[in-house]
């Protein structure tokens, strides 16, 4: 494990594990967790045996927010100019799937958290929210957007302006997340499924993900053109020479990322 304040991570077979480590406030998301967060997520982005990564809390919370002792003196000035928002934008731009595996309380800049990861997964006795209008605010780092994009307007409205909160089950059947699991085995089961994304081949899977993100920030034509040149771009890869041989040979290929 390394050492870090607010997080613990660790490597479990190819899937970097990052765990969340404020038990005592919840897992309140602070400017130096989520600054810990980045770099744990860059530092498995570069490691060539880690192929996911997995953002988790504790059984009780995945995060409840953000720390608002942090943020009740806050002026304008310092929360446009701080770094506390872009974090989220940056946790996006990793390169290698980072899942969120959810339980308990989801709310406010932890489902915003959970939002900027590519997966969900969560425990049954998780609950996901967006509380900010109990505090005077609306959500500043992607809830309006992203939550909107997943479960749509009228859901994403009645979330953010009641305080709505869903359960794993609503945010499956709503697409917000990929899969609910026993509070149990959530863990678990999550890292079965960021092994078997880190099985797949590593430039196929940066390239799909980038493509597919792609698609939710501009036009069709443009995601067209970068997914043909990002398909296109894999045929000088060792790859899919590999990955096509062994099809046609019938054995399973053998990955080496280049």
């Amino acid at each position: 494990m390394s050492k870090y304040q607010h997080i613990l991570t660790e490597t479990i077979g190819q899937v970097g594990l990052i765990t969340l480590n404020r038990p005592d406030a919840y897992n309140a998301l602070n400017l130096a967790m989520l600054e810990e967060i980045m770099a744990a997520l860059d530092k498995f982005d570069h490691q060539d045996d880690v192929g996911a990564m997995i953002i988790s809390g504790n059984q009780k919370a995945f995060a409840a927010g953000a720390d608002i002792t942090h943020m009740v003196n806050a002026s304008e000035d310092e929360i446009r100019n701080g770094p506390f928002i872009p974090i989220f934008t940056k946790i996006n731009k990793i390169k290698k799937p980072v899942i969120a595996g959810v339980a308990g309380f989801c709310l406010g800049g932890g489902l915003e958290l959970a939002m900027s990861c590519d997966l969900i997964t969560a425990a049954e006795n998780s609950k996901f929210g967006q509380p900010e209008i109990n505090l005077g605010v609306i959500p500043g780092a992607g809830g309006t957007q992203r939550l909107t994009r997943a479960v749509g307007k009228v859901i994403a409205m009645e979330m953010i302006l009641t305080n709505r909160t869903l359960s794993p089950h609503e945010a499956l059947s709503l697409g917000l997340i990929n899969h609910v699991y026993p509070t149990e085995e959530y863990l678990a089961q999550t890292i079965k499924l960021a092994q078997k994304i880190s099985e797949q081949a590593p430039l196929a899977i940066k390239a799909a993900k980038e493509a597919i993100n792609q698609s939710f920030e501009t036009h069709l034509e443009n995601g067209l053109d970068l997914e043909r040149d990002l398909f296109y771009s894999l045929f000088s890869s060792k790859d899919q020479k590999e990955g096509m041989q062994a099809f046609l040979e019938k054995r399973q290929a053998t990955w080496i990322g280049k």
